[in-house]
């Protein structure tokens, strides 16, 4: 009797240990960098799917695409560290094609119009022994936001010419705080190309590979507590309204928050009358007049 009761839960041991080794493995999936499961990559079945806004974090080499028309269960952000850009062409925008992502065979490629900007999270990274551990791990000391826009003007297009209407590999250009990134750093028919073409131009390797050596030595990546308190910019980065200076959009950040306060009206004149507000620009008078006398 116990040998058959033996038996038994033996059996049934072999075929839920059989059900666990044929489940999925999430290791089959692209190592993440920074251990950080939000920036997990995410599928999404071949399609064409409009681009609403675009991010990209220099950490890890994560792009994050807000995404329209998804399959029913399918979450509307689309994240990759295996993205080809290229852009539409002419015809394709005079056709009123916009920004979009295409997935052919599970391969991302994105296709922009000449003036769409991505939104460019820099990280600033520092070595630091951990207070409780006293292992060295790569921390992120500040993050700084502004915009990369690939194929802004003729500067990316009399670069590459005609490739830059087929899909490749782009690298940003050095960031620049309080402006508009256009062109790119490095390109490619592969990444690896992409990065040695950057390396070539500015004889240093792009921020995500800094960072991703960083982590392969350390072990480890996290923020500091400064870092998570830097403010980052909500406005939409593909506004098209103008401020005159800069490239593009009203998009570029100040460098000190305005004051609340307004500042108050100057005197007019001698002699000026009081007016009242009646419209853009008018004010009130600040001089005294004089009553005449009989």
């Amino acid at each position: 009797m116990l040998r058959t009761v033996a038996i038994f839960v033996l059996s049934l041991t072999l075929c839920w240990t059989t059900v666990g080794c044929g489940s999925p493995n999430s290791s089959q999936l692209p190592p993440n960098r920074t251990g950080n499961t939000s920036n997990a990559p995410t599928r999404l079945i071949d399609g064409k799917y409009p681009v609403q806004q675009a991010t990209y974090d220099d950490v890890n080499g994560v792009y994050t695409l807000m995404v329209l028309n998804t399959p029913a269960g399918s979450p509307p952000v689309f994240r990759s560290q295996d993205l080809q850009m290229a852009r539409l062409t002419d015809e394709q925008v005079a056709a009123g094609e916009k920004t979009y992502l295409s997935i052919d065979d599970n391969q991302p490629v994105m296709y922009l119009t000449e003036d769409f900007r991505i939104e460019y999270v820099h990280n600033v990274t520092e070595t630091r022994p951990n207070p409780q551990t006293g292992q060295q791990e790569t921390v992120i000391v500040r993050q700084q936001s502004s915009f990369w826009a690939p194929f802004a003007g003729a500067l990316a297009g009399q670069a590459i010419g005609s490739m830059l209407f087929r899909p490749q590999y782009y690298v940003p250009p050095v960031y620049q705080a309080g402006g508009v990134l256009t062109g790119y750093g490095g390109y490619g028919n592969s990444y690896s190309q992409a990065v040695k073409r950057y390396e070539t131009r500015y004889k240093a390797p792009p921020p995500v590979v800094k960072n991703t050596r960083s982590f392969r030595t350390t072990g480890s990546l996290r923020k500091s507590p400064a870092a998570n308190q830097a403010t980052t910019r909500k406005a939409s980065p593909n506004a098209n309204r103008s401020t005159g200076k800069g490239f593009g959009s009203s998009q570029l950040r100040t460098s000190s928050p305005s004051s609340p306060n307004k500042a108050k009206p100057r005197s007019s004149g001698f002699g000026s009358k009081k007016r009242t507000r009646s419209g853009f620009g008018s004010s009130r008078g600040g001089s005294r007049s004089f009553r005449r006398r009989r």
